[in-house]
């Protein structure tokens, strides 16, 4: 007598068992497809700046002829517009002065912030003090101001400083000179840091209580746990959000066309749009300054992109 025995369900396969959501993306982002269309769009994204490069070193009569992918029937190269945008005196030219404008605006403009940023963020966070929260809060809120309407009032605050009546509480800072590039900074340092504390704040909160109660059982005080304990371990926010800055101050047209003076201490972006010239004729020159332009934040993304995606990542997860 033969006994019917019930077929058993096929077992789940084992990489779906106990699967959680996150691990099924991270399983589907991994996969051969969405590499090749990871690939892909990276290459698509490319093809404009590999565009720029191309037309920067060409002939001024191949630019104006011909587009820049018949380079690869007929290859003409030059560093001409170059030596030109960049050492000569005629007009839409000597940009390597402003160049070192920008360099000398942008390291201030970065380091300044999120210096300020850091420990303003760690006094938020590990300092109970009176009125902490809405101090916070307050921060919090310069997020939502427009940049464009703090311009004018700083402004004026730089060309005839802060006075109570007769009394001068800070003199004024003459739109000339040195002091204009001094200007730029100081605005971009001011317009960075409610973003920069905001950030810092959410990644120093996120750190173990136990070890700051350790470091202060220890006798440490706030400047050593700051320096000692705080600083290593949020060191990929800080490089993340000194990327940010960095892209922000070095691409930055407005502030820098507002407060950058004449064009001798202008920095390079306040003066691109200028090179095609009051009719367009010198259009030619603008693949090599933009060029030229880019090459720096591209060069500084690709050597901290590790502390940038951990920078990002860090507090996404608990656990």
């Amino acid at each position: 007598m033969s006994v019917k025995t019930e077929p058993r369900p096929e077992a789940a396969p084992p990489s779906s068992v106990g699967e959680s959501r996150g691990e099924r993306l991270r399983r589907m982002f991994s996969s051969r497809i969405a590499s090749f269309v990871a690939i892909l769009i990276a290459a698509l994204w490319t093809i404009p700046t590999a565009g720029l490069f191309i037309s920067s070193l060409r002939p001024e009569v191949d630019i104006r002829t011909s587009g820049w992918w018949t380079v690869f029937t007929e290859s003409n190269f030059t560093l001409d517009t170059y030596n030109y945008v960049l050492y000569s005196d005629s007009a839409g030219g000597g940009l390597i002065r402003n160049l070192v404008n920008t360099v000398v605006i942008t390291i201030p403009g970065v380091i300044v912030p999120v210096a300020f940023a850091a420990m303003a963020a760690y006094a938020l966070s590990w300092i109970d003090f009176k009125g902490r929260n809405l101090l916070y809060i307050a921060i919090f809120a310069l997020q939502v101001v427009p940049l464009q309407m703090a311009l004018i009032p700083l402004l004026s605050f730089f060309s005839q400083g802060l006075a109570i009546g007769d009394f001068t509480i800070m003199p004024a800072w003459q739109l000339d000179g040195v002091n204009t590039i001094v200007q730029v900074w100081i605005a971009h340092s001011i317009f960075g840091l409610p973003l920069a504390i905001f950030l810092l704040h959410n990644f120093m909160r996120e750190l173990p209580s136990d070890v700051m109660e350790a470091a202060r059982i220890d006798g440490a005080s706030h400047s050593q746990i700051f320096r000692k304990v705080v600083l290593p371990l949020v060191t990929p926010a800080l490089a993340s959000i000194g990327i940010f800055q960095f892209l922000w101050v070095w691409n930055d047209f407005l502030v820098g066309r507002t407060f950058g003076g004449g064009e001798s201490t202008r920095p390079l972006t306040a003066v691109l749009g200028d090179l095609a010239g009051s009719w367009g004729f010198g259009w030619t020159r603008l693949p090599a300054a933009g060029f030229i332009a880019i090459i720096v934040p591209l060069i500084v993304f690709l050597l901290l992109q590790r502390y940038f995606v951990r920078g990002l990542l860090a507090g996404s997860v608990k656990g």
